[in-house]
Parts: structure tokens; sequence; C-alpha cells
């Protein structure tokens, strides 16, 4: 850390007082922010406690789960998950984490935790295993992680980088052409901050830690080498369906190489461990007779990214003829018809995808999109209360219903739903609009 004060210091961006201010804010920061780490026995610095782990995983980790589609309503398969991860998390570093571990209904090729332990594994790549040691690989990888804090140690040091430049000041001006278009407004559900890009050793003590833990659960070795396999196969055959597993997780020859030499040299007596072919096989069958389907949904992806979206709207009609009730494939289509600028269609298979699954909140935020596509502000403000109550604390809904207020002339509690968006967040198109709104109406 002495390091970037003195190079600050030198570049003659800080005054005296602001560079013996930091250095003391260094000081604090070395003797409250070293921890211990469960992993490696060393200190290391974090400026992040277990218990705020915990705290951030919970407030984060719902929101992901919504923008993939929800949990699977399977829940034979998502039990089997569950207890293949349990069994698992037993063996960590740290058994005492509250994990949890869910099917989510996106059909793209990836798997992500949360700090707290909470562990996400999409139908995607379910779909692509061969059998459960690869799927123990899998999620031993995300244990790693978790184990590792590698998450909490980004964090860490983001917050000390943002404590140094300072705080984000307020953007917004003071006029505002309108919002715009509606399609950015599907975006903002996610927790993508908290999924960033692990750096590449970061991967590598995760497969390592992967790899001691499924062996203490009895499993053979060689499931990590068949994990890294599948990706290393698909990277070549479907380089779209992974492309979020790699922004997140970079894969490299190095990986799938030490892989093997680990399995044969720190673990070559545990190879004849057992793979679970079979009991993979039966517990997944309903999820691989619908990986047809998968594929067209991939494909529909690749197109609505290219902004091909009658090409798209295909591939998801084909697809949803397999599975008419896929509640990721309605959402797919009528987030394709939003992008269409055809709200009613769009609001048609938005509120399919609410009768399917009534308790998940994204097809509420899309049918409030559509809505307010339509005109039908009444609507919309319906569907994003209804969002709300299911799933709280999503700054872009709250957004959604001071425009839906606005929509029906009812400004006070439009005013009221901009302030609120406005303490949450202070940048971009939305945070523009209910800037200039409330001071137009004599709110600022």
């Amino acid at each position: 850390m002495s390091s970037i004060f003195a190079d600050r210091a030198y570049q003659g961006s800080l005054t005296r007082r602001d560079f013996i201010k930091l250095a003391s804010l260094a000081g604090i920061s070395t003797i409250a922010g070293c921890a211990f780490n469960p992993v490696t026995g060393q200190s290391q610095f974090m400026l992040m406690g277990e218990s705020e782990e915990i705290q951030v995983d919970k407030a984060n980790s719902p929101h992901q789960f919504s923008a993939d589609y929800g949990i699977t309503q399977d829940t034979a398969l998502n039990g089997y998950i569950r207890g293949v991860g349990t069994s698992l998390a037993r063996t960590t570093h740290r058994p005492h984490m509250p994990y949890n571990f869910n099917v989510v209904n996106a059909i793209y090729v990836n798997a992500y935790a949360f700090p707290g332990g909470s562990i996400a594994i999409t139908r995607g790549i379910l779909a692509e295993l061969k059998n459960e040691a690869e799927l123990a690989g899998l999620i031993g990888h995300e244990l790693g992680h978790v184990n590792a804090r590698h998450t909490a140690a980004r964090m860490s040091k983001s917050r000390l980088i943002g404590t140094l430049v300072g705080g984000v000041s307020l953007v917004a001006g003071s006029t505002s052409q309108g919002l715009g278009d509606l399609t950015g407004a599907l975006g903002g559900l996610g927790a993508s901050l908290l999924l960033a890009r692990y750096s590449r050793e970061d991967e590598r003590q995760a497969d390592e830690l992967g790899m001691e833990y499924m062996v203490k659960t009895s499993y053979s070795p060689e499931g990590m080498v068949g994990l890294m396999d599948v990706l290393k196969s698909m990277s070549q055959r479907q380089p779209s369906a992974i492309e979020a597993m790699f922004s997140s997780h970079p894969m490299s020859t190095e990986r799938y190489d030490t892989a093997v030499y680990r399995s044969r040299t720190h673990y070559g007596s545990q190879s004849a461990l057992p793979l679970g072919q079979e009991r993979y096989m039966d517990n997944t069958a309903s999820l691989r007779r619908l990986q047809p389907m998968f594929q067209l949904f991939q494909q529909g992806d690749q197109a609505m990214a290219k902004e091909e979206y009658a090409t798209a709207q295909k591939q998801y009609e084909q697809g949803l003829r397999q599975s008419s009730n896929d509640y990721a494939g309605l959402l797919m289509l009528a987030k394709c018809y939003v992008a269409q600028k055809n709200g009613k269609l769009a609001a048609q298979w938005a509120d399919k995808a609410r009768q399917v699954y009534p308790t998940e909140a994204q097809a509420q935020h899309v049918f409030g999109i559509a809505a307010i596509m339509n005109k039908d502000y009444s609507a919309a403000l319906t569907a994003f209360t209804g969002y709300e109550r299911i799933l709280p604390g999503n700054s872009t809904t709250v957004f959604m219903k001071g425009f839906s207020y606005e929509g029906m002339q009812d400004k006070q509690r439009a005013a009221q739903e901009y302030q609120r968006y406005l303490q949450a967040v202070n940048q971009g198109e939305m945070a523009e609009h209910a800037y200039a709104r409330l001071k137009n109406w004599g709110y600022l």
C-alpha cells in the first residue's frame, strides 16, 4: 500500500495535507484490514469481515438468480444438486458458512458463487456434464472461490481504490429529453459487479481446492479433468454459449494440463474413486431431454446480441414448441418482442410467464415494461409493485414505478419514487430523467 501513496505523492496529485490524511488511512487499513485466510493460513489485506460477506450475499444473490430466470421449479433436480453440494461443503476450509446450492433456469453455460456461500449452476451447463464427479468438480471449484475469499479480497481492493480516488459525484443534468429506448430497462436486474472476472491466479487456486474437496468427498479426480475437457470442447463447438463463463472464469490450456497433472500425481491413488455416471444420468434425465431446446434458445440469444430480432424470435418459438411452459423461453420471447417494440405481444408472453412461475419476479418486470410500451401505466405499476413485493431492493424497479406514476399524471407519488431511486443511483439516463422531473416539478 505504501507504494500507492508514494506514487500519488510523487505525481503531485495530492496536497501535503491530503497525503498525510491518506497515509493515516493506509495505516489504519493495514491494522484493521488484515485477516487470516482460512486456506493459506496467512494474513491478507481484507476490509470485509465474514458477517459482511454473508450480508452482501443475501442482499445480491436473489437478484442474480432472478436475472437468470429464477431457481428451477424441478424440485427433484434442485434437491439432487443441493445434496451433492452439501456433501462437498463439509470438507471445505469454511464448513460453517451458510451454503446453498441452486439450479437456475438460464440456458447459457455457467456457474458462479457469491461470497457468503450462495452458489448457482445453470441448466445449460448441467446438460453438458457426463457424470457426478464432473458436477462435484464444478461445485468444488465454486466452493474454492468462497473459501479462499476471492470476491471479498477483490471488493476490499476496490474499496481502498474508491477511498483514494474519492466519491462519485452526481452527474445527472437539469434537463432530459425523455427516457428513450425502454429496452435498456430490461437490464440491471442482476449483480454483475459481484460476478466480475476472476484472475488466473484465483482460478488456479479454485481448481486446486475444488479437486481437493471432491477427492475428500470420495469422487475421482478425473471428474475435474472431465469438466475441463467439457469446457474446452464447448469453447470450440459453441463459443457463444460459454462466453459468460469464460468471461468470469478465464480458461486456458494450462488449467486443463494442470488438472491432468494433479489428478495423476497428487491424487493418482484416488483415480479409482467413483465417477457416479449412472446416478448423474438418472437424476438429470428430464433436464437432458431439454438439451435441443437449450441449443435453440442459445442460438436465439446469439441472434439477439447481433440485433437480429426476427431470427431470434424464430429460434425462441421453435424451442418453445418442445416445452411450451418453459419460463426462461417465455421471457426470452417476451424480451425479443420488447426489442422489436411490439408491446402487445411482449405483454402476452410475459403474462404467460407470470402464470407459469407466479413467485418469480422477472416476469413482473418484463410485463411492466411491455405495459408502459402500451401506455397502460396502471397495469405497469401493478406489475412493478408485484416485482418489489416478491424481490425488494432493485433500484430499476423503483424508477419504473416512478415512471408509471408519471404516466398516470400522479406527480407526487412519481416524485417520491424518483427521490428513492436517486438515493441509490446517481448516474445514467434514468437518473437524468428522475433528476430533471424533480427539478421541473419544484422538488429540487
